[in-house]
This record gives C-alpha cells, sequence and structure tokens, in this order.
C-alpha cells in the first residue's frame, strides 16, 4: 500500500487540457493521474481549475521598492529615476528595507510567485545595509519562496571607488551572484571585465542591466556574449532591459539574437518599466521599449518576463504580481494568439526558472511541488485576465489561500423590484 500523501489536489486542468490529480509527497510531485483511491494528509478539489508550476520572478529590486512617498517620478526619465533614487538611497536602514520588501515579498506570493531573484545595490553609499536586510528575509520567508540575491553595482564600478571590495564582501556572505550595469560606468567594458572577474573568483552567475536606452547607442550585449564564450560562463549570465535591441534593423536584430543564443545568455524583459521609460521623446509614434521578443525566442534564447520595479521613479505603478506582467508583454509584444499566451506563460515559469538554474518546472513525477492553483479553467487565462490565483503550493505545502465571498445585493434587489425575474 502506497504512503499516504502530503498534498493531493483533484481534478486538476494541466496545460495539455487533460484532466488528472497531481500527489506531492516530501517537496516534489509524486505522481499525475487518477488518484482517487490514494490518501492524503490534505486534499483540495481543483474543480477542472488550470494548475501551472510556481511563477519566478528573475529580477526584481525589493530594496527600492515603494519610494513613491518619497522619491516620486516627476518627469518620467531615466536621469531622473537614477538621481531621485540615488538621493533617497542615503537615508535608507536595514528596518526601513526590510518593512518596504517584506511588504512586496508578500504581494508576490499571494499572486503565484514562488521563486524570485531581486538586485541589491552595493556601494559606498549604502554599502551592505541592503543586502544584510534581504538576507534576513530570504531565511524568513524561505518557506514560501526561493529568493536568490544579486549583489549589483547601481552607482558603477569604476566611478565609485570600493564598489568592488564591497560586492566581493557581499560574495562572501552569502550572496547568490553578482550584477553590473555597464551603460552608467565610463569604461564600460573594464566593468563588465571586474563582474565577470568576480564570477569566476567566487563560483556564481552574472545578471547585468544592459542597453537600457531608446537607440542602439552601446549594445554592450556583445561584448558581454563574447566574454560568456571566452570564460566559459555559457548559460549563468542573463541581461535585463535590453531596449535598444529593439531600435536596430531586423536584420541586425536576427544576428544579435543568434550571438546571445550560441552564448548561452538569456533575456529579460521588463515590461512594466521598458514601457514607461522609453520612447519619451517620440512625438509620433512612440516606440514601445521592449526587446524584440519574438526574434529573440526564435532564435533559441531564454526570455523571461519579470518585474523589476515596484512603486519608485523606474515604475510609478506596481503590485508585484507576475500575470500583469505577461498581461502586459502580451499587449506590447503582440503575443496574444493562444499559442502565443503559451509562450508568455513559460517567460513566467520555464525561462525564469532556466535563468536561476532551478529544477525545470514541470507538471511530472519528481518535479518539485511548487505550483498554483488558477480560478481559470485554461493556462491562457492566466495572462488573459490577470490570474487570479486560488491557491498557492510550495514544497508540497500550502503557503497562500485565497477565499473570495462576493456578494451583488443589486441582483437581488432587481429580481424583488415590480417585474422582476
Amino acid at each position: 500500500m502506497s504512503p499516504p500523501l502530503d498534498l493531493l489536489l483533484r481534478d486538476c486542468r494541466l496545460p495539455d487540457g487533460r484532466l488528472a490529480d497531481i500527489g506531492c509527497r516530501g517537496g516534489r510531485i509524486e505522481t499525475v493521474g487518477s488518484l482517487a483511491t490514494r490518501a492524503a494528509a490534505r486534499t483540495i478539489a481543483c474543480e477542472g481549475r488550470a494548475v501551472t508550476p510556481g511563477l519566478v520572478d528573475a529580477h526584481i529590486h525589493l530594496d527600492k521598492a515603494l519610494l513613491d512617498d518619497r522619491a516620486p517620478s516627476r518627469e518620467g526619465s531615466l536621469t531622473e529615476a537614477l538621481r531621485v533614487t540615488g538621493e533617497a538611497k542615503r537615508g535608507f536602514t536595514r528596518e526601513d528595507i526590510a518593512s518596504r520588501a517584506r511588504r512586496v515579498l508578500d504581494m508576490a506570493i499571494r499572486q503565484g510567485t514562488t521563486a524570485m531573484r531581486s538586485h541589491v545595490e552595493i556601494d559606498p553609499i549604502v554599502g551592505l545595509t541592503g543586502f544584510e536586510a534581504l538576507a534576513a528575509l530570504r531565511r524568513e520567508y524561505a518557506p514560501a519562496i526561493d529568493l536568490q540575491l544579486c549583489a549589483f553595482a547601481q552607482e558603477g564600478i569604476l566611478k565609485a571607488p570600493g564598489t568592488d571590495a564591497l560586492l566581493r564582501e557581499a560574495l562572501r556572505a552569502g550572496a547568490d551572484l553578482v550584477g553590473g550595469v555597464p551603460y552608467v560606468d565610463p569604461d564600460p567594458r573594464r566593468h563588465v571585465d571586474i563582474v565577470f572577474d568576480l564570477a569566476a573568483e567566487f563560483g556564481v552567475d552574472v545578471d547585468f542591466h544592459a542597453d537600457f536606452f531608446d537607440e542602439p547607442q552601446h549594445l554592450h550585449a556583445r561584448y558581454i556574449a563574447e566574454q560568456t564564450v571566452r570564460r566559459g560562463w555559457q548559460h549563468r549570465v542573463a541581461l535585463g532591459h535590453m531596449s535598444e535591441m529593439a531600435a536596430l534593423p531586423p536584420d541586425e536584430q536576427d544576428a544579435l539574437a543568434r550571438v546571445l543564443a550560441e552564448a548561452g545568455v538569456a533575456v529579460i524583459v521588463l515590461p512594466a518599466t521598458d514601457l514607461y521609460l522609453m520612447g519619451r521623446k517620440d512625438v509620433r509614434s512612440p516606440r514601445r521599449g521592449l526587446a524584440p521578443i519574438k526574434r529573440l525566442l526564435a532564435a533559441g534564447v531564454p526570455v523571461a518576463a519579470a518585474t523589476n520595479n515596484v512603486r519608485n521613479a523606474f515604475t510609478p505603478l506596481g503590485t508585484a504580481g507576475l500575470p500583469l506582467m505577461g498581461y502586459l508583454v502580451a499587449i506590447a509584444g503582440h503575443l496574444g494568439a493562444e499559442p502565443e499566451l503559451a509562450q508568455v506563460l513559460d517567460m513566467l515559469t520555464t525561462h525564469p526558472a532556466r535563468i536561476l538554474r532551478r529544477a525545470e518546472p514541470l507538471l511530472g513525477p519528481g518535479a518539485p511541488a511548487d505550483l498554483v492553483v488558477w480560478e481559470g479553467a485554461r493556462g491562457a487565462e492566466v495572462i488573459s485576465t490577470l490570474g487570479p490565483c486560488r491557491v498557492v503550493v510550495k514544497n508540497a505545502r500550502v503557503t497562500i489561500e485565497h477565499r473570495r465571498t462576493v456578494v451583488e445585493p443589486w441582483r437581488e434587489a432587481a429580481r424583488s423590484a415590480p417585474g422582476g425575474a
């Protein structure tokens, strides 16, 4: 007789359209099929609702979230966002960062996110304050979300002396990877080299903010891809934003996509921020500012859609919900057909899991039991209706349950009115 399951999800709608039960034990999916006679410590009736792997947010900034009350966007430019956020950072404390980050983590988890990579700024202004705050939250929130921390040189490395030593200190203290932003430094290639040197020293992955302007005035992605291959760091490098790529002629977009694919470099589009900040100077047909998602996917580049910022000068709106990021990508990237919506869902699950080098998020035996039960009956509805989720499961344990009650007094009033049905 089979031992009892930890969790049994009955009548789940799988991504291929089949109805099946999902049995979980020991933090993993044990079996998928008809489990009518199987005992379980906890059983949830899904009643034909869609079940997907847990969502993975590959790029967020928890340490500078929710600054709209103290450092708001007024001009809406990238230059302004960098300036006002840098000024606000001088007043950050560990308690302040933890308070704001905790609110964002709660938002994300309640909307189906079970893994996340947060950049955390490391520089002479803030030191390791942000890292220390988020490292504590990484432990606190471990039952609900896997949190990776990227030691990130937002202020540059060359123009902010001492940053390289602080990055090294953060990596020694447990940062999961190292990140850079070459376009803020006077010698972008040297910036890239230093980040790769640190990655090699500590054996960690790399995540760059890259080519985040309207026109292709940098294209540091090419040098990053070259260094990725030269240093043997394939499938360990991700590039966030990449909006400049969309301004290239189509043949050059295809060529760059092939370079990235061959180097094993992933791209993370950040639709809320990219749409908000790009195209500001366009007076006719403002550009979207999104990287060319279809061309990248066609070339075999892993592409994730992620949150980036939540309610600060870079992105003054947001709820840390990945379904909204998928919705924005589908609309702005012209990815609304049914097969394309499946691709967008992959950008919230499969692709970011690969970028974070996690186990493949499949709904099959042996896969991690990080799951979301949605209100809708099709996976596409995660994108088309912005969720909402009903149950979130982490390591075979229910972490979130939404119990919704909708009361519609107007209907009863209409029925009670003279002539009502």
